[in-house]
């Protein structure tokens, strides 16, 4: 029953996102990339001795997109498909998890935009690159999944709370290392850009799409700690509060 379930939600929750409008899905594409357009003709005179800014910068906007979205969808899952907890019985994280889907089918696409746009510029990634980005792909999933479960749970009770994701996530883009290189700040203060999730994320990305560098153990060994706890939290809470999700629908 429930693969059956998860396809159908999945594919209800694509067709509404994107009915009624002439581009459909083309639009999930062309918000990032008109962000790429903008961002590199307001930055790239700043950081022209980089030559490979351009990379850095369309790798780090899809992988912020996928983030942003994921989060925006996942807070609000269960307030939007609350009609099915009391009408069917669902499992209610099953209603959080496929919000995620059209950020994740975005997510897909990017990545072969972004190979492609890394072929075309004549920096073609190894198998073992394609490997460790679909890790770090499946590691900000993990990520994403385990704020949705908390956040879809703690909205029910606490409204406010996506007012606050929407300005978390303003000040976000900026804390992470999207639209600079991290090498320009002091590397005292690299640890504490660390611990926003995305970050690690971006910069494992970057390195071994663009650089061809594959990162340390001990920072893949903290990348998979980091998903890891905040999956494993974002269960905790869920279990916790969403016996009661119902009442507060």
């Amino acid at each position: 029953m429930k693969p059956g379930l998860i396809w159908t939600l999945v594919r209800t929750d694509f067709k509404a996102r994107y009915h009624g409008t002439m581009g459909g899905f083309v639009w999930a594409l062309l918000k990032p990339m008109s962000m790429f357009v903008v961002l590199m003709g307001v930055f790239s005179f700043l950081f022209a001795g980089n030559p490979l800014y351009k990379l850095n910068l369309i790798v780090g906007l899809f992988l912020w997109d996928f983030f942003a979205e994921g989060t925006k969808s996942g807070l609000t899952s269960l307030h939007a498909r609350g009609y099915l907890l009391t009408k069917a019985r669902v499992p209610s994280w099953i209603l959080v998890v496929t919000s995620m889907s059209n950020a994740v089918i975005t997510l897909a696409v990017f990545s072969l935009v972004i190979v492609v746009f890394l072929i075309a510029a004549g920096r073609a990634p190894s198998f073992v690159a394609l490997l460790a980005f679909a890790s770090y792909g499946l590691a900000l999933m993990a990520i994403v999944a385990g704020f949705s479960l908390a956040a879809s749970a703690l909205f029910l009770r606490f409204r406010d709370l996506n007012q606050v994701w929407e300005v978390a996530l303003q000040a976000g883009f900026f804390l992470a290392p999207i639209i600079y290189p991290l090498e320009i700040l002091p590397e005292r203060f690299h640890f504490y850009l660390y611990i926003w999730p995305p970050t690690p994320v971006i910069e494992f990305s970057r390195s071994v799409l663009v650089r061809g560098v594959l990162p340390t153990l001990r920072g893949h060994t903290y990348l998979a700690i980091d998903a890891g706890i905040c999956l494993l939290v974002g269960i905790v809470i869920f279990r916790r509060l969403s016996p009661r999700a119902a009442e507060y629908v």
